[in-house]
C-alpha cells in the first residue's frame, strides 16, 4: 500500500503541474483594414453564400461543377493532405497519455562450469528461463511541451484544411472561368462562319461579274483576300477552343476530349455583385485564414522550443511473472513489478536549446508577414475584381455600340457600291472594321461575365462550405482524435495551452 500511494502522488503531482505551459499564447495581429473598398458597388447583395454558379442559369455549367467537384485530382490531393495533417496530429496528441507495451521471453542457456569460481550445488545447469511483463511509461508535461507541439500540430492540420478549401474555390472559379472562355469562343466561331459566308457568296457574285466583264480582277481579288483572311482566323479560334476543352477535362478529371454546352453566351443571365467589407474577408477567403492557422502553429512552437531548457520527468512501471518452469510463470512466486521516476535536464548544450528557441522565433515573425502579406493580397484582389468587372462593363457597351454603327456603315456602302456611287474599297474597309469589331465585343462579352467569377473567387465566403459539401472529402482515419478535424472555425481562435 506503501508504494501504491506513492505511484499515486507522483501521478497526482503531474497532473497538479500539467497546467504550466511555456511561451506565448496566440493573440491575433492587428490588422490595418480599409472601411470600404474604393470601387464598391452600391447595388451589391448578400449573395456570398449562395451557389453563385448557378445564377448563370446554365444547367450545362453547374454539371461540370458538380463534375469538377467529384473527381479533380487537384482536390483528391489535398483532401489526402488533411489526412496526412490529422495522422500527425494524433501522433503528437500520444504524448498526453502513458505508453502501454508487452514483453515475453523464453530462453535457456549453458554455464561454463570452469570458473574460477563454481556454481552452487543448488543452481541447474543448464538454465531455463521464463518472463511475461507488462510495461507503461509516461512523460508528465509540466512545462507544456507537448501540449505546445499539440496546438502546434492542430494549428497545422487547421492550415491544411484551409489549403483543400482554397483549392475548392479555385477549381470552381476555373472551372466556371473557363467555361465561359469556351463559350465566348464558340461565339466568336460563329461570327467567324458568318462572316466567311457572307465574304464566299460576295466572290462567287464577283467571279460571275468579272467573267462577264462587269468588275475589273483588282476588285475580284479584293475580295479574295478579305475571304481568305476571315477563312484564316477560324482555324485559330478551333485550336483555341480544343485547348480551353482540354483544359476543363483535366478540371473534370477526364482525360482530354470534348465538353458539352449549354445555353450561348448571349443568353445567360449576368450574376448579381456580392455584397462585403474588406474587414470581413478574414474570415472569408480560405487562404487567409490558412496563413493564419500556419501562424498559430509556428507561434506554439516557440513554446515546445523554450520548454527544453526545462528538466523532463517520466514515470515507468513494469508488472508480470518471470519463471525458470513455464508451468510456473503465472503462479503467485513468481510475479515480478517495479515502478520508477526519473529526470533529466539541460546544463550545457553548446547552444543547441537556445539556436532553436531563435529559429522558432524567427519562424513566427515570417509567418506574421506572410499572413499580413496575404491579407493585403486579399484586398488588392477584391479591388482589382470590383474595377475590372465595372470596367469590362463600360467597354463592352461601348463595343456593342461601336459593332452596331459599322454594321449600319457596312450596310449603307454596299447599298452604295451597288448603286455606283462609291468604289469596293469603300465596302471592304467598312467589312474589314466590322469583323474584328464584332470578334472583340464577343472576346469581352465573355470576360465581362468572367469579371463576376473573379469578384466571387477574390470575396470568398460561404460558398466555398456549399461547393465544400459536393467535394471529394477526407476519409477517417478511425483515429479517436483526428477523425474529424472542425471544418470551419472563426479565425484567429486556437486550442487552450491546457487542452490537449
Amino acid at each position: 500500500m506503501t508504494e501504491l500511494r506513492c505511484a499515486i502522488l507522483l501521478f497526482s503531482l503531474g497532473a497538479a503541474l500539467g497546467g504550466c505551459t511555456v511561451g506565448p499564447d496566440y493573440v491575433r495581429a492587428e490588422i490595418d483594414a480599409p472601411q470600404t473598398f474604393r470601387y464598391e458597388v452600391q447595388d451589391a447583395r448578400e449573395l456570398a453564400d449562395t451557389e453563385w454558379w448557378k445564377q448563370f442559369g446554365d444547367p450545362a455549367l453547374d454539371g461540370l461543377i458538380d463534375e469538377a467537384l467529384a473527381n479533380n485530382k487537384s482536390v483528391q490531393i489535398a483532401a489526402a493532405n488533411v489526412q496526412a495533417a490529422a495522422a500527425i496530429l494524433t501522433q503528437t496528441r500520444s504524448g498526453f497519455f502513458p505508453q502501454v507495451g508487452y514483453q515475453g521471453n523464453a530462453g535457456r542457456q549453458q554455464i561454463s562450469e570452469s570458473n574460477a569460481t563454481s556454481l552452487p550445488p543448488t543452481v541447474p545447469n543448464p538454465q531455463t528461463a521464463y518472463e511475461a511483463l507488462l510495461g507503461a511509461s509516461w512523460e508528465l508535461d509540466l512545462w507544456g511541451r507537448i501540449r505546445r507541439l499539440s496546438e502546434s500540430a492542430r494549428a497545422s492540420a487547421l492550415a491544411t484544411e484551409e489549403a483543400r478549401r482554397g483549392v475548392i474555390l479555385s477549381l470552381v472559379a476555373s472551372v466556371a472561368t473557363s467555361y465561359l472562355q469556351l463559350r465566348s469562343l464558340d461565339y466568336q466561331r460563329e461570327i467567324a462562319q458568318r462572316t466567311l459566308a457572307t465574304y464566299a457568296e460576295s466572290v462567287r457574285l464577283f467571279e460571275l461579274q468579272f467573267k462577264y466583264g462587269q468588275i475589273s480582277q483588282l476588285t475580284l481579288e479584293q475580295a479574295r483576300s478579305q475571304y481568305e483572311a476571315a477563312a484564316a482566323a477560324i482555324p485559330q479560334i478551333e485550336r483555341d477552343i480544343a485547348l480551353t476543352e482540354n483544359a476543363i477535362s483535366l478540371l473534370l478529371g477526364r482525360n482530354p476530349g470534348a465538353v458539352a454546352r449549354g445555353k450561348a453566351l448571349t443568353e445567360l443571365a449576368l450574376p448579381g455583385v456580392p455584397a462585403g467589407v474588406p474587414s470581413q474577408l478574414l474570415e472569408r477567403r480560405p487562404d487567409i485564414a490558412q496563413a493564419e492557422q500556419q501562424l498559430i502553429a509556428a507561434n506554439a512552437q516557440i513554446g515546445a522550443a523554450r520548454a527544453q531548457y526545462f528538466p523532463s520527468i517520466s514515470l515507468t512501471g513494469a508488472f508480470g511473472s518471470a519463471s525458470g518452469q513455464l508451468s510456473d510463470l503465472f503462479s503467485g512466486p513468481a510475479r515480478v513489478w517495479s515502478y520508477a521516476g526519473a529526470f533529466a535536464g539541460p546544463i550545457f548544450t553548446g547552444g543547441l536549446i537556445s539556436g532553436q528557441v531563435a529559429q522558432a522565433e524567427a519562424s513566427q515573425q515570417a509567418a506574421l508577414v506572410n499572413y499580413q502579406a496575404v491579407i493585403q493580397g486579399a484586398f488588392a484582389d477584391v479591388e482589382n475584381a470590383l474595377v475590372g468587372r465595372e470596367k469590362i462593363a463600360q467597354q463592352v457597351d461601348a463595343e456593342s455600340r461601336r459593332v452596331k454603327a459599322l454594321a449600319e456603315y457596312a450596310r449603307l456602302a454596299q447599298l452604295k457600291y451597288d448603286g455606283g456611287y462609291t468604289d469596293y474599297l469603300t465596302v471592304l474597309n467598312a467589312q474589314q472594321q466590322l469583323f474584328p469589331a464584332e470578334i472583340n465585343y464577343a472576346q469581352n462579352l465573355g470576360q465581362k461575365y468572367n469579371a463576376l467569377v473573379n469578384i466571387y473567387k477574390s470575396m470568398g465566403g460561404g460558398w466555398v462550405d456549399r461547393a465544400d459539401a459536393l467535394a471529394s472529402q477526407p476519409a477517417p482515419d478511425g483515429s479517436p482524435f483526428a477523425a474529424q478535424i472542425p471544418r470551419r472555425e472563426a479565425a484567429g481562435t486556437a486550442t487552450p495551452s491546457g487542452a490537449p
